[in-house]
């Protein structure tokens, strides 16, 4: 059983950059869109997600304080596309609440905030969980917060790197403390890992071609 030592994390992180190349991740014009769009991309596909954001930008809304204020049935419909709208508009809503009452709906003043401190405060908010407050984090504060998601959890445990009860914590501190701590390198190797998992490490696994199939599974 391979051992998730800082040699091994980075020989993944190689074996998948030679075969993919940089993912430029996460797709987003503005911080605030990029904070947007890790809400609504919970339980639904990124192509969902650029046409709920295609219609806030339609309608000349994807501002915090535009947001903010509109009705929450509006809000619902023009994200649609990205699924569970109603729970979402929501979710959104409770973000934007704290968003724009704690910062004004500015950017840095938000990531002016030290890391632990900011990354429990969004946690506090209504609907923003792990996986989503590091997104935040660190695509759009470019801050080294370690993003965790069922892929990253997938490809570990069929390479026996974790054991089957890892939680989100244990995972992220593996990498946080494994991985040299550079806030470029922690994106891409994140985005690399969804790109093994989209491709590759699926439910029913297809090894065949993927960058990690010489590393020993587990």
């Amino acid at each position: 059983m391979p051992r998730p030592t800082p040699e091994l994390l980075d020989d993944i992180y190689k074996r998948m950059v030679k075969a993919w190349g940089p993912q430029h991740w996460w797709p987003g014009e503005t911080p605030f869109e990029v904070m947007v769009g890790a809400i609504l991309t919970q339980n639904t596909a990124w192509t969902n997600v650029e046409k709920a954001i295609a219609n806030l930008k339609s309608a000349s809304v994807l501002d915090p304080r535009q947001l903010h204020d509109l009705p929450l049935s509006t809000l619902a419909a023009l994200i649609r596309p990205a699924g569970y709208y109603n729970v979402k508009a929501k979710r959104l809503r409770s973000f934007l609440a704290w968003f724009v009452e704690r910062f004004e709906g500015e950017v840095d003043r938000m990531f002016e905030v030290p890391l632990s401190s900011l990354r429990e405060e969004l946690l506090g908010v209504k609907g923003i969980g792990p996986e989503t407050a590091d997104s935040i984090l660190l695509y759009a504060g470019n801050l080294p917060s370690f993003v965790v998601d069922a892929y990253t959890y997938r490809i570990l445990l069929r390479h026996g790197m974790i054991a089957d009860d890892a939680t989100y914590d244990d995972i992220k501190e593996l990498f946080e403390t494994k991985l040299t701590r550079d806030v470029k390198l922690w994106n891409e190797v994140h985005a690399l890992l969804v790109h093994v998992g989209k491709d590759h490490c699926k439910s029913k696994p297809r090894c065949e071609g993927c960058p990690l199939d010489p590393i020993p599974r587990g």
